[in-house]
């Protein structure tokens, strides 16, 4: 397809997307998201919506239609145009390889929004994660120590659905405690979001890993790590997170 037809099919998920917004809610994920994108007001439902209609209407999906309406929609700096470029790549991640990575992080580094940063994330990077582990891990081993915490949040968020299908921990695990004592929010939440999840199906080795490193992760880290352990065990690391000691 032409750069043209792209921007025309991107345009025209625009305007649907207009029509279903509403300024108030516009205004409201503005303020909420703090973003200096522009909002049209459509909630995610009626974006992913849109989405798959105006992907039924056109051409059949490849990878040449999908990266380009990906750019066509990124391009413009309003808020449900990129919600609808990750919409879908999360819906065909089965046209995505390893190659795509430098397109999907130039889309994490201009994010700048947990809004966007994980759906891509979780559900586009993980995809491509559990697809081909051996080359992707390349990649976020470079991200887990990227200077932008969006870049190695990414990283985190990337093992959580490998992990739901056992995926080894070692890799997370080590990402987890470099980053341990990292004073940004949204990092200390993505540890803990991530072994939060994975204590539902492990937790002797989250209950382990998070032992040895009670003095030193975060309240937010812990309250979300430990929430699906085993009752005694979220009491004993809880108690030694607050006295600062080691289990």
């Amino acid at each position: 397809m032409s750069r043209a037809s792209l921007d025309a099919e991107a345009d025209s998920l625009e305007r649907a997307m207009t029509a279903v917004g509403t300024p108030e809610r516009a205004v409201q994920e503005k303020r909420y998201l703090k973003s200096d994108l522009r909002f049209l007001g459509a909630t995610v439902w009626q974006i992913r919506a849109e989405v798959k209609a105006a992907a039924r209407a056109g051409p059949e999906m490849d990878q040449d239609r999908l990266l380009g309406l990906v750019d066509a929609l990124w391009a413009c700096t309003v808020f449900e145009r990129r919600m609808a470029a990750t919409v879908l790549l999360e819906l065909r991640t089965d046209l995505l390889t390893v190659d795509d990575l430098p397109l999907i992080e130039r889309l994490l580094r201009e994010s700048r929004t947990w809004a966007l940063v994980d759906g891509l994330a979780v559900d586009v990077v993980g995809a491509v994660l559990a697809a081909d582990p051996d080359r992707t891990v390349t990649t976020l081993d470079r991200w887990s120590r990227d200077d932008d915490f969006w870049i190695r949040r990414s990283a985190l968020l990337a093992w959580l659905r490998p992990l739901r299908h056992d995926a080894p921990l070692d890799r997370f695990l080590g990402y987890a405690d470099r980053m341990l004592e990292e004073r940004e929010f949204f990092m200390r939440k993505a540890i803990g979001w991530v072994l939060r999840d994975v204590g539902k199906r492990r937790p002797e080795q989250v209950s382990r890993w998070l032992a040895s490193r009670t003095h030193r992760a975060s309240g937010v880290t812990m309250r979300e790590a430990t929430k699906y352990l085993p009752d005694a065990d979220r009491e004993r690391l809880m108690l030694a997170y607050r006295e600062r000691r080691r289990v």
